[in-house]
């Protein structure tokens, strides 16, 4: 096989590649959007619904940031472990606050436990900051600067189309509601 062929090869299945991500994103933020939607509208979801949701978001996020890096199968084969350690460590950091926080009515603390609570803040920030910094120079070994902004990006890019999701739904759930108020209100209203 000639050097071109191989070389328009490698380009064809670049191209396949980038088009089957691209498909499954579209296919996961349509489950995503099904999914977020299914959680608020069941409070009281299975332990095993709520793992299938964080399933599909995971899944979702590995393919936007699959997508957004381009990563080669090599840099890929370095760069998921490192990032799945880095996001497990940043959820632990994430809920030890919250169970820290749990049951507190900020409200009701006295001064000195307000100072506590804006310390334990202040040392969870500067955790997640030195996990940061420590996870970006491992993950610079493997991707370059450019992909490590693409990375940042894709985050930020995430949490946003996660939280609009969200929105979207409440209010959706808030117009239904009104809708039924009124059509009780209607209906009540014909039959005096």
């Amino acid at each position: 096989m000639s050097w071109k062929n191989t070389r328009i090869m490698k380009r064809t299945i670049m191209i396949n590649f980038k088009e089957e991500i691209m498909k499954k994103i579209i296919l996961l933020a349509f489950l995503l959007g099904s999914v977020v939607g299914l959680a608020q509208n069941n409070v009281q979801a299975t332990e095993q619904a709520r793992e299938n949701a964080k399933a599909k978001l995971d899944a979702a996020r590995i393919a936007l940031i699959t997508e957004r890096l381009n990563l080669t199968p090599e840099e890929a084969q370095a760069f998921w472990p490192l990032y799945n350690e880095y996001s497990e460590q940043r959820r632990q950091i994430q809920m030890q606050f919250r169970n820290q926080r749990q049951g507190m009515n900020l409200d009701n603390l006295s001064e000195e436990q307000q100072k506590q609570f804006l310390q334990q803040q202040m040392e969870r920030k500067q955790k997640q900051l030195n996990l940061e910094n420590s996870y970006s120079e491992k993950m610079l070994r493997v991707i370059n600067v450019k992909q490590m902004m693409a990375l940042k990006k894709a985050e930020d890019d995430f949490r946003t189309m996660i939280l609009r999701r969200i929105e979207q739904r409440q209010r959706q759930q808030l117009q239904q509601q009104m809708m039924l108020q009124q059509r009780e209100r209607k209906l009540r209203q014909g039959n005096n």
